[in-house]
């Protein structure tokens, strides 16, 4: 391997990226290490991201009643909500175990880990700081695996239990009664479904018109559906001109939107976008700039403008999934070092943690509608479905988009309980080629979400032959 550094690969970061690519560089024999500034080994995605976020979600569900998808909350009944104390708490305990097991990953092969934060002097060379302390670290090949951070609010800084970001909402201390989210994005419509299920007046302010745009729109439609009866109001169209404190008592924020409407909350959560975490690299001494959300352009490789210097992850931006991050990472040490690897699968399934949940891969309806590809769709609801009667989900749906020439499958879309579980069948099948007859001829078991596959090819199957 290389001579005359301190090691072959250096990952800047520890996330899903970085972490991958450093273990996937230390099975090829090379000396890796891995440097990590925030409070746990794992990045973002354990420590206030994915992990966290998913854990909370469920300590919702189970610790407030495990309310029925698509009833309103009459319907429901009275919602037992638990304390902040007690939801944490589980997130606490999730998160400490992932951090372990990651660092136990990386110790096991041999991957060093410098805690500290990284800057560059040069193409080769960081500063790693930690705690006043610096020392000088050299590598013939680096991988930015920095990940994102939250966009801050406009006008005032963050303050805890009043005005937070997506990084601090797990930190509160008390529940609100009434909570504003900024930001119909994917962090944004998750938090605010969580909350929502917890009988807390929520409303989410956008401007854009239609809030994740890049699913199926028939799909969003059903899920605004069932957050509005769930008493979530959303403003659409709207922009925070500025936000201010008023001081109380209580202590409350006041939004000030463009249209000239006033709102007051006990708590906002600011989910407008997240921008690489790039500003504090020097990257210039690296012969690198970001753009100006602060990302990294790369090549299929996944190598920067500098040859030796590689990037991957949210710090690259689309599609910014855990899943596809930590490919990403594997790819950029295989390319490091020479070795052939296979691009990443094209159709990689994209999952919304709100509640209900939404999983899709493929293509949505709109996309080859502009395309003018021509296609057929299948429709199955889980009320149609003994495993949806049994969960006490009535208002799920999964949809199968087929070519009506060829009947191959060309995206399926989801929405209700372990809808980012049931997609995977969808996905197998739409990566190998196959369509309408795998579905006809294959058998599920009893009673399993999974009928629903069945029933929206009988579907599509019946329209086909109209």
């Amino acid at each position: 391997m290389s001579h005359g550094y301190d090691y072959d690969l250096l990952c800047i970061g520890s996330g899903p990226a970085g972490q991958r690519a450093a273990v996937q560089a230390a099975k090829l024999g090379t000396r890796t290490a891995v440097v990590e500034r925030g409070r746990v080994i794992g990045g973002v995605c354990v420590d206030t991201g994915t992990i966290p976020s998913k854990t909370f979600r469920e300590a919702v569900l189970s610790l407030g009643g495990r309310a029925c998808p698509g009833k309103t909350k009459q319907q429901s009944g009275p919602v037992i909500r638990p304390t902040a104390e007690a939801l944490f708490a589980r997130v606490t305990e999730v998160e400490q175990r992932q951090t372990d097991i990651v660092e136990d990953q990386l110790r096991r092969n041999d991957v060093m880990v410098l805690k500290g934060e990284a800057r560059f002097t040069d193409p080769h060379t960081v500063v790693v700081t930690s705690d006043g302390t610096s020392s000088i670290v050299t590598a013939a090949h680096i991988l930015i695996a920095v990940g994102t951070i939250p966009a801050p609010p406009p006008g005032v800084a963050t303050e805890p239990n009043l005005v937070v970001t997506s990084d601090e909402l797990l930190q509160l201390t008390r529940l609100p009664r009434r909570l504003t989210v900024v930001g119909a994005g994917v962090i944004g419509i998750e938090y605010a479904a969580m909350f929502a299920a917890l009988g807390i007046d929520v409303t989410v302010i956008d401007k854009r018109d239609r809030p994740l745009e890049f699913l199926d729109r028939e799909i969003v439609d059903e899920l605004l559906s069932q957050m509005r009866n769930r008493d979530v109001t959303f403003r659409l169209g709207e922009e925070v001109k500025r936000l201010e404190i008023a001081e109380g008592p209580p202590r409350r924020a006041v939004m000030f939107l463009e249209s000239g409407k006033r709102l007051v909350s006990e708590l906002v959560l600011f989910c407008a976008g997240r921008q690489g975490a790039t500003d504090r690299l020097n990257l210039p001494a690296a012969g690198l700039k970001a753009d100006a959300r602060g990302r990294l352009t790369v090549d299929r490789q996944y190598r920067t403008a500098v040859p030796h210097i590689f990037a991957a992850g949210d710090v690259i931006g689309f599609p910014s999934l855990a899943t596809t991050s930590a490919e990403q990472g594997r790819l950029a040490a295989c390319a490091a070092f020479g070795i052939e690897a296979e691009p990443m699968a094209p159709h990689f399934p994209i999952g919304i943690y709100a509640i209900p949940e939404i999983s899709m891969v493929g293509e949505p309806e709109h996309e080859l509608t502009a395309r003018q590809v021509p296609y057929e769709t299948g429709l199955a609801r889980y009320r149609e479905i003994a495993r949806g009667h049994i969960l006490g989900d009535d208002s799920g749906l999964l949809k199968m988009l087929f070519h009506r020439e060829n009947h191959r499958l060309l995206g399926v879309h989801v929405i209700g309980t372990g809808a980012t579980e049931l997609i995977h069948i969808g996905q197998a099948v739409l990566g190998l080629g196959g369509g309408l007859d795998y579905f006809l001829t294959t058998a599920f078991n009893y009673p399993t979400l999974a009928e629903c596959y069945k029933v929206a090819a009988l579907d599509a199957y019946n329209k086909l032959n109209a």
